[in-house]
């Protein structure tokens, strides 16, 4: 995996904003950064960890930020109760900001309700933007000021502290779908979703894939040096779709290139 551009696909990820989220957002762009910043990165974590210790490394090598605390566990009577991302400072202007981190990939399932922040839904059906939303209103900003919290950051004064989220999203809408959605959406949007029968009808002998793993979910597809035609892809294709696993899959064709996935549902 190529590390500048696993570190590049964090910093220009789409940050949906408080006119979706209802929360203050923190951007990335916020942060003073050294260009082609590059660091090693760890390779045994799943996807979302892996964009947090990249967010991490940046804030701490940003001009303007630093990182007070990071992943503490909030612990009550023996039982994790939550983690708390991350607090950091403004180093010009001294305000602290509790910081909660996503990286998130939904599809647009227009069936589902006429309200267009309940359609989008993780790629196996599983999880939903606004379930995740809910869970950060209701559970994780409330960490803040649970009573074990304050021992745990340092003598800080929680009063002090402002929330912010970092929402870092990549959705996908329906193969040939028409319908314009608001602007915060539509600047996220990085590509479709089709089933297999569909993907199978689309292909031909000129076009190349490559089935990124989820390590590289979000990276430009265009920096991929390893494709292959459908029969090169088609048992790991099968085999995934059988056990209702969709697949993000990387289209090289005439010069272009495409990010989409294909679903079992």
């Amino acid at each position: 995996m190529n590390t500048k551009s696993r570190i590049a696909s964090v910093l220009k990820a789409n940050c949906l904003d408080s006119s979706v989220t209802g929360l203050q957002t923190f951007h990335l762009s916020e942060l003073a950064l050294q260009n082609d910043l590059e660091f090693p990165l760890p390779t045994n974590i799943r996807l979302g960890h892996l964009a947090e210790k990249i967010v991490s490394v940046l804030i701490k090598s940003s001009e303007n930020y630093r990182v007070l605390c990071e992943n503490f566990q909030i612990i009550e009577d023996g039982k994790t109760i939550g983690e708390i991302d991350f607090i950091i400072e403004s180093t010009i202007e001294k305000k602290l900001i509790h910081l909660e981190l996503a990286y998130k990939f939904y599809l647009f399932d227009p069936s589902i309700s006429e309200e267009p922040i309940n359609n989008w839904i993780g790629p196996n059906r599983n999880d939903s933007l606004s379930e995740k939303l809910d869970k950060l209103k209701k559970k994780q900003f409330p960490l803040l000021y649970h009573g074990r919290t304050e021992s745990k950051i340092n003598g800080i004064d929680i009063t002090t502290i402002s929330q912010a989220l970092c929402l870092l999203v990549f959705l996908f809408v329906p193969y040939e779908f028409k319908t314009k959605l608001s602007p915060a959406y539509e600047k996220a949007i990085k590509g479709y979703y089709l089933n297999l029968e569909t993907f199978i009808s689309l292909d031909n002998s000129e076009k190349t894939y490559y089935l990124p793993s989820k390590k590289e979910w979000g990276m430009d597809a265009s920096e991929n040096e390893i494709w292959t035609d459908y029969k090169g892809l088609e048992n790991k294709i099968d085999t995934s779709i059988r056990e209702k696993q969709a697949l993000l899959c990387w289209q090289k064709y005439k010069g272009t290139y495409l990010s989409f996935f294909i679903v079992w549902w």
